[in-house]
């Protein structure tokens, strides 16, 4: 059994990105501790590139917002999930900040050993995904990462559009592939 931490980065609830990320937190449930942080539920700001935590005590960054409730769930997650509308081929703003603030020393605390990577976007082009998988290969490199697996959803743009596609399937199925 594993503690999977759901980053959504999507600040449209019930949007494709949430229901893409439920159809993997219900298959993953079955067999892991699985919690949801959703960017629409907490005010992170981004990394302003100070370096402080790395010399404030206990690393703390000096930023006084809802991020160190984050870095208190993902300091126990054995398995990190980014879900994410496509925005101009990245991941959206809200969660790109969160990622950034993880340039931190409390990182070294994490005992993650594995991310996926379920991604939502509205252009059907065949490279839509291609920046933010060269990124994620890059951090699963970095950190020696296992890649727990991917679900990349094109041509979906309007609430709801998901729902004609198999993904939410494949995203139950990877969440339940998850032991």
């Amino acid at each position: 059994m594993s503690r999977i931490v759901v980053l959504v980065g999507s600040m449209r609830k019930a949007g494709n990105t949430d229901l893409l990320a439920q159809s993997f937190v219900e298959g993953a449930s079955k067999n892991n501790i699985v919690e949801v942080v959703s960017v629409a539920d907490y005010k992170v700001n981004p990394c302003v590139g100070c370096n402080s935590c790395f010399t404030r005590e206990g690393k703390q960054c000096f930023q006084k917002d809802d991020m160190s409730k984050i870095y208190e769930k993902l300091k126990f997650a054995d398995i990190v999930v980014i879900a994410s509308p496509v925005y101009f081929y990245g991941i959206s703003a809200e969660l790109k900040a969160i990622v950034d603030r993880l340039h931190t020393p409390m990182r070294n605390e994490f005992q993650i050993k594995k991310l996926a990577l379920l991604l939502v976007g509205a252009a059907t082009l065949p490279e839509l995904f291609d920046a933010i998988k060269l990124q994620y290969q890059l951090v699963l490199d970095f950190f020696h990462l296992e890649d727990a697996g991917m679900v990349l959803v094109r041509g979906v743009k309007d609430i709801g559009d998901i729902k004609k596609t198999q993904a939410l399937k494949e995203a139950y199925n990877l969440g339940s592939s998850i032991k």
